[in-house]
C-alpha cells in the first residue's frame, strides 16, 4: 500500500525556520573560512575547524528541524538515535575536508573543484543518512534520477559557497553567499524528499526508535547552542565582521629588512661624493 507522504504538516513554519539555521551556518561557516585565508599559518587550523562545525552543524540542524514536519499517514516514524548522530559526524568531517583543501590550496582550479565537490558530497551524504535513520511500518523507495539532481545541487551550492569565501570582499559579500547556500542546501532537501515515496507494510508491529519530538531537544541545545557560541566568536572579532584582512600587519614582518636596507643604501649616497672629493684631493698631491 502506497503511504501519503506530508513534508508540510505544520505548514510554512517548519521550511523557514530550516532555512534560517542552514543560513546561519553558512554564514558562520563561510566567515571563519575568509578569516583563515587572511592570518597566519599558525591560527589557519582553528579557523578552518570551527568553519567546518559550524556549516556540518547548520545544515544537519536544517535537515531535521525540517523533517519536524515530515509525515506518513497511517504509520508513525521514529529515529535511531545512533545514526541520527553518525549523520552529523559525517556531515562535519566531509565538509571539513573540503573546507580544509580550499583553505590550503586557494578557491580556485582543482582545490575548489574537489572541495566543493567533498563538501557537496558531505551534505548529500547527512541527508540520505538521516533519512536512513528513519523507522517506520514501510519501506522508502527513491527515485535514482531526483536523488541524482539532489546530490547535484548539493555539490554546485557547495562549491559556489566555496568560492565566495575565497574572494574576500567584506561582510556583506559572505552574507549574500551564506543565503544563497542556505537556499540551495533547502533545495536540495526538498528535491531529495520529492525523490521519496514509502510503501506501507500493512502490519501492527510499532516502528523502534525516538519520536521526532524526543530528539527536539537535543538537535535544538548541542548544535544550535554550538552556533551560538560560534556566532559571539564573530561578533567579537571585528576584522572578520568588517570583512578587513590581517595581511597588512602580517606582511611588513618580512618587510623590515627590505626596509632598513633601503636606509643603509640611502646613508653611502650622502657619504659618497665627499669620499671622492678627499680621494680625489689626497691623491692629486702625490702625483704631482
Amino acid at each position: 500500500m502506497q503511504g501519503t507522504v506530508d513534508g508540510f504538516s505544520y505548514g510554512l513554519v517548519t521550511p523557514l525556520v530550516a532555512y534560517f539555521t542552514a543560513c546561519l551556518g553558512s554564514a558562520l561557516g563561510l566567515r571563519c573560512t575568509t578569516r583563515s585565508m587572511v592570518v597566519a599559518q599558525s591560527w589557519r587550523p582553528g579557523w578552518l575547524a570551527l568553519g567546518s562545525a559550524a556549516i556540518g552543524s547548520g545544515i544537519w540542524t536544517m535537515h531535521f528541524v525540517a523533517m519536524m514536519g515530515f509525515t506518513v499517514r497511517g504509520t508513525p516514524i521514529h529515529y535511531d538515535r545512533a545514526m541520527t548522530f553518525a549523520s552529523l559526524a559525517v556531515a562535519i568531517v566531509m565538509v571539513g575536508v573540503g573546507i580544509f583543501i580550499v583553505g590550503y590550496r586557494g578557491a580556485r582550479g582543482t582545490a575548489l573543484f574537489t572541495g566543493g565537490t567533498i563538501t557537496g558530497l558531505g551534505v548529500a551524504s547527512m541527508h540520505y543518512l538521516g533519512m536512513a535513520s528513519m523507522s517506520l511500518d514501510g519501506k522508502l523507495e527513491y527515485n535514482t534520477l531526483t536523488v541524482g539532481i539532489s546530490v547535484a545541487i548539493a555539490m554546485a551550492a557547495a562549491t559556489a559557497a566555496l568560492w565566495a569565501a575565497g574572494q574576500v570582499r567584506g561582510f556583506l559579500w559572505s552574507v549574500g553567499a551564506s543565503l544563497v547556500m542556505g537556499l540551495a542546501v533547502s533545495g536540495m532537501h526538498y528535491t531529495g524528499m520529492a525523490a521519496l515515496s514509502v510503501h506501507l507494510h500493512g502490519t501492527s508491529e510499532p516502528a523502534t526508535g525516538d519520536s521526532p519530538a524526543s530528539l527536539l531537544a537535543p538537535m535544538l541545545i548541542g548544535p544550535l547552542a554550538f552556533l551560538l557560541l560560534a556566532g559571539v566568536v564573530v561578533m567579537f572579532d571585528p576584522l572578520m565582521v568588517m570583512g578587513k584582512p590581517t595581511v597588512v600587519p602580517v606582511e611588513p614582518k618580512p618587510g623590515i629588512p627590505a626596509h632598513t636596507h633601503v636606509r643603509h643604501s640611502a646613508r653611502p649616497l650622502r657619504f659618497r661624493p665627499r669620499r671622492t672629493v678627499e680621494h680625489r684631493a689626497s691623491r692629486t698631491p702625490q702625483n704631482r
